[in-house]
């Protein structure tokens, strides 16, 4: 029982929503057996209208001033939305306020080196390895021989063709 209510609803909407694409242009011609039925013309008949009345202002209905009024004391007479004011807790607020005093003290520390100037000597650099190829000739063949194995970049190039690896 709950299913042919269901589905005569279905059919309202879905003939309502053809009219209405039909009339914009957007749906093909089967719509024409829908609009034998009395509900069929009679939303034909009020999507013409309201698009008559939209297109013409002279075929729209003009409120009266007794409307108006009507309206004005009814808004007048509802009550005002009013929000809740939020409730700020001291956990929340201690916490946001640490945040931003770590935020101030993290960029202090990285900041430091450069206020302060640096030290006025120069830092001292420790050659943990020389490999100057003019000092030590076995160690040139041996890098001459890697870049000759490896290529000029350390990055080897391949293919994702399927046949160039076999």
């Amino acid at each position: 029982m709950q299913s042919t209510v269901k589905s005569s609803a279905d059919t309202d909407i879905s003939l309502e929503e053809s009219i209405s694409a039909w009339m914009d242009g957007e749906a093909s011609e089967d719509i024409f057996p829908d609009l034998a039925t009395v509900q069929g013309r009679r939303t034909w008949d009020t999507y013409h209208l309201i698009g008559d009345a939209l297109r013409n202002t002279d075929l729209a209905v003009s409120p009266s001033a007794s409307f108006h009024a009507r309206l004005s004391r009814a808004l007048d007479a509802e009550l005002p939305i009013v929000a809740p004011q939020r409730r700020r807790s001291p956990l929340r607020m201690g916490l946001s306020g640490l945040a931003v005093a770590a935020a101030v003290a993290t960029v202090a520390w990285v900041a430091q080196p450069y206020i302060m100037g640096g030290s006025s000597r120069p830092a001292e650099t420790r050659v943990l390895a020389d490999a100057s190829p003019a000092e030590t000739p076995g160690l040139r063949d041996y890098l001459e021989a890697h870049r000759q194995m490896a290529g000029p970049s350390a990055v080897r190039q391949v293919s994702f063709d399927a046949g160039a690896g076999r």
